[in-house]
């Protein structure tokens, strides 16, 4: 079936993903979860999994750090503790864990592994893999091949592949930047990312002057390397077509109110599609809001060599949250901005609103006058975006709610209260019969009667189940309510602890024979090696014009210069120091 995947820095936040029409979610343990800032303990996620059990949702963990070679024996252990603790799936990226003595759990290549071509996809379900997560940057055709040498590989069961669909896209080929470790001493590789594509940069030529854009402006402390966030909403069921089967959002470090949106806002697109594919299951939910992701932290969007190399991937202003478009300054009177505010805009105390890579919070509001925290100085038609909506984050609530069908019926001492739950219509049923002794009173009204029982058995507030069906005995019996509550939180707490979900086995792995950690390797690899090309993204690609005064150079604030290859036989971007 098809999974839509969320990211979880913590356990609030996964259930927040949940609540919002997660199929899964993702989480890092307690180290080797290549985030720092958001690890979490076994005990937690082991909470988590029993938190997610009744809405048939999975929980997959991140092991997806390099590992030094110290480092082995403690992350072969902590594997089975998380697998004891209820896991569905580890995701890792050393290949040297394969050699190791691993629990029988499913096991996920990492986007580290540098997943791009059939032939490393189908090496990877040779070893056993359950799912590759593939590169951000494969197009619709690329997809397409690698499903079909999986299928030619193994016709019956072959390897799922994970796509990332939404968040913030990395400049380099995942697994392959080395820039953060060497000028930083960052790993990131080990979760210590320095996100040098998020810095400023100046465009160099081969005499060391800066290059002008189109406009003739010198490309100056820009953020020439950062990218613009995925964002491939319009093209699931594309996605589907060449062999996906789930669908990932990115973002680990970002808070619930991010997660809840993103995830509400891809949980309808894909209901959406439910009747073009019958693979694709919905929970019962609802929402207090509209999702929109341009209205939580948003770098605008791009679908990202989706469909083959487009124009303006990047965000060269800033790297921070462009937000939604409010409207432009038109002047200042004493400390108020007066703003020409779009249609439908109404602003908030507590939004952010910025300009250019520059912000601010707004203290009050009188119409189209706003306060803002700190003095601004702006130029008349200064284009403004919300890049944090105070009310729209108030508003975001989702409930979700597992259906249950109750049955109460009479046994020759008493009575049995029977409750089955399936999340969606695709997951195993969860079955719990409890029979209590009892004896059969009478009752004078049958119709009070039935009544008080039905109303008893449905209170199920407070549980992740709604009543969506219950059956009593055609004549019944006098039952005091709190008998019938007692026996529905026993019956309730033992359903909540039957899984609908369970995590599945697999067989042995098939040992690499060697320390491969990142596929193949030179002693001295780029710091980076790009798909996206900084000449295209400005019009200029070196195949219809050829480049003056090479090479070129990026040169950050510190001084520090980095050479750029041009390998147009590949399409790719290299950075060297």
């Amino acid at each position: 079936m098809l999974t839509l995947l969320a990211p979880a820095g913590n356990i609030d936040i996964a259930k927040a993903a949940i609540q919002a029409g997660a199929d899964a979610v993702y989480i890092g343990p307690p180290a080797f979860g290549a985030r720092k800032a958001a690890n979490n303990s076994i005990e937690d996620i082991a909470t988590l999994v029993r938190h997610a059990r009744p809405y048939g949702v999975k929980v997959l963990v991140t092991l997806n750090t390099l590992l030094q070679d110290s480092e082995l024996p403690q992350a072969v252990r902590m594997a089975w503790q998380l697998y004891e603790a209820g896991v569905d799936a580890l995701i890792i990226q050393d290949l040297r864990l394969l050699d190791e003595h691993l629990p029988p759990v499913r096991l996920h290549a990492s986007t580290q592994c540098d997943n791009r071509t059939p032939e490393q996809i189908v090496r990877l379900q040779r070893m056993g893999f359950s799912r590759a997560v593939l590169a951000r940057e494969l197009s619709i055709d690329e997809i397409k091949r690698i499903r079909h040498a999986t299928l030619q590989e193994n016709p019956d069961n072959p390897i799922e592949l994970e796509a990332f669909v939404h968040g913030a896209l990395c400049v380099s080929y995942s697994g392959r930047c080395y820039m953060s470790e060497r000028l930083m001493n960052r790993s990131a590789n080990r979760g210590e990312c320095a996100q040098m594509c998020r810095m400023a940069y100046d465009l160099l030529d081969g005499q060391g002057n800066e290059i002008r854009d189109d406009n003739g402006r010198p490309i100056h402390q820009r953020f020439i390397l950062s990218l613009k966030d995925m964002d491939r909403s319009a093209y699931l069921g594309e996605l589907i077509d060449a062999g996906v089967t789930t669908f990932k959002i990115e973002g680990r470090l970002k808070n619930a109110d991010y997660v809840t949106n993103v995830v509400a806002y891809y949980r309808q697109k894909l209901d959406q599609l439910a009747e073009q594919y019958p693979t694709v299951t919905s929970a019962r939910y609802t929402f207090s809001f509209t999702p929109d992701p341009a209205r939580t932290f948003h770098r605008s969007q791009t679908d990202y060599f989706l469909h083959g190399r487009t124009p303006a991937m990047a965000s060269w202003q800033s790297p921070k949250s462009t937000g939604q478009p409010v409207g432009t300054y038109l002047r200042t009177e004493r400390n108020w901005l007066v703003l020409n505010l779009l249609p439908g805009i109404a602003l908030h105390a507590g939004d952010g609103i910025g300009y250019g890579n520059e912000g601010f919070l707004v203290n009050g509001v009188e119409g189209c006058r706003i306060l803002p925290n700190r003095p601004v100085r702006l130029r008349a038609g200064e284009p403004l975006t919300r890049n944090s909506d105070k009310a729209f984050t108030d508003s975001l609530r989702a409930e979700r709610r597992v259906p249950v069908r109750i049955a109460l019926t009479e046994t020759a001492d008493g009575f049995n209260l029977h409750m089955e739950a399936q999340p969606v219509p695709s997951a195993p049923v969860a079955r719990v019969s409890k029979s209590f002794i009892c004896p059969h009173q009478p009752v004078e009204n049958s119709g009070l009667a039935s009544d008080s029982q039905r109303r008893q058995l449905t209170k199920l507030g407070g549980t992740p189940y709604i009543c969506e069906d219950i059956t009593l005995p055609d004549k019944p019996f006098f039952i005091p309510a709190s008998v019938l509550n007692d026996w529905r939180r026993q019956v309730v707490d033992e359903l909540m602890n039957t899984p609908v979900v369970t995590s599945e086995t697999t067989e042995a792995k098939v040992s690499t024979g060697k320390s491969v950690m990142n596929g193949s390797q030179t002693a001295d690899p780029p710091l980076m090696t790009c798909r996206y090309c900084i000449l295209h993204e400005m019009g200029h690609c070196r195949k219809t014009d050829p480049l003056r005064n090479e090479p070129r150079y990026l040169r950050l604030a510190n001084g520090t210069r980095l050479l750029l290859h041009f390998d147009c036989t590949r399409c790719e971007m290299l950075v060297t120091k």
